[in-house]
């Protein structure tokens, strides 16, 4: 791209050319708007989707799904299951959409339970090829504890990828790559949250932000050793992270920040690159149960923020299953 050619093509036209656009959001309009390639969804997500009027009929769906294959189930398990149907008939309806991969999300509650994860993750990816969509195009998103990635290890053996989320230090992104994750999603913004409480700051240079230099360092080592794990950056909250990122492989961002990208008209430059980083001088670090749970206990912020995020996912899963859990009762008492 010429600098003429850059000066008029938008921030997110020019990450597009070296980086892989994810969608974060459960919303068909913005993925139409901004046309990632791939797109992620939680629970949240899934629920403020939910309550636009233009998609009554995909959770009437999903309820009416739940009500005849759990009959007889509890009002508690039922909502459960049609959380878990309403999301994969959202990531149905997203993969018709994009030529990529969707991301839906195991149950936080099951972060600690290995065998737990692993069934939960074959009960979704059969839910979508039931539906006649491929387990190549689901990426299982996992909380990254030790447990969750010894899940991930399981499910990569049988063709199911998984998405280790809530990844915010080091330790946790090497024992996702020597898992033979598909994908990794550390949290920017999160991080940044961590160090502006810790310091009293107000705000850190995009350059200095301490969630893109997590990121950076990620990058670097998983390129440097030959991992194939991706890396997508995730959880921003200014567009200047993500520009202090291009060149990751993957960036997943919300509308908001995308609709600015979109709009702002400025170089781009490369941050991160694979041919640099296998030049750099890293030193190989063992990962074995006993490093990892060291290290955790070591990063005072992957700590933190690990379990508060946790504790905000399985809070969140909760919120909509109650929601679900009255619309099934109302329709059980007409």
């Amino acid at each position: 791209m010429s600098h003429s050619e850059e000066k008029s093509a938008s921030l997110l036209d020019q990450l597009k050319t070296m980086t892989i656009v994810v969608a974060d959001t459960g919303d068909f309009h913005g993925i139409a708007r901004f046309t990632p390639r791939d797109a992620t969804t939680n629970p949240s997500l899934v629920a403020a989707a939910a309550q636009l009027p233009e998609y009554t009929d995909v959770v009437e769906g999903a309820l009416e799904l739940t009500r005849r294959e759990h009959a007889g189930r509890s009002l508690a398990e039922q909502s459960t299951a049609a959380l878990d149907q309403l999301s994969v008939e959202f990531g149905l309806r997203i993969l018709a959409l994009i030529p990529g991969r969707v991301s839906t999300e195991v149950d936080a509650r099951l972060s600690f339970d290995t065998d737990a994860t692993i069934a939960k993750a074959r009960q979704i990816i059969a839910k979508y090829e039931s539906r006649g969509q491929r387990r190549e195009r689901i990426l299982i998103k996992i909380a990254s504890t030790w447990e969750g990635i010894r899940a991930a290890e399981v499910l990569e053996r049988e063709g199911i990828r998984c998405n280790l989320t809530l990844l915010f230090g080091l330790h946790q992104a090497i024992a996702c790559a020597e898992a033979q994750a598909t994908l990794i999603s550390p949290f920017v913004g999160r991080i940044l949250d961590w160090y502006l409480k810790e310091t009293g700051k107000s705000s850190i240079p995009a350059v200095e932000d301490p969630g893109v230099r997590s990121v950076s360092e990620i990058y670097s080592y998983y390129k440097h050793f030959g991992y194939r794990t991706e890396v997508m950056g995730a959880s921003f909250r200014n567009i200047g992270e993500i520009c202090e990122l291009a060149g990751c492989d993957l960036l997943t961002i919300a509308p908001k920040l995308l609709a600015e990208l979109a709009e702002t008209r400025a170089p781009l430059v490369r941050k991160l690159d694979a041919e640099a980083a296998r030049s750099l001088s890293i030193e190989r670090i063992a990962m074995d149960e006993a490093t990892f749970r060291a290290m955790h206990a070591q990063n005072r912020m992957a700590q933190d923020k690990l379990s508060q995020g946790i504790a905000d996912f399985v809070k969140a899963q909760v919120s909509v299953e109650e929601l679900l859990a009255k619309r099934l009762a109302s329709a059980g008492n007409r």
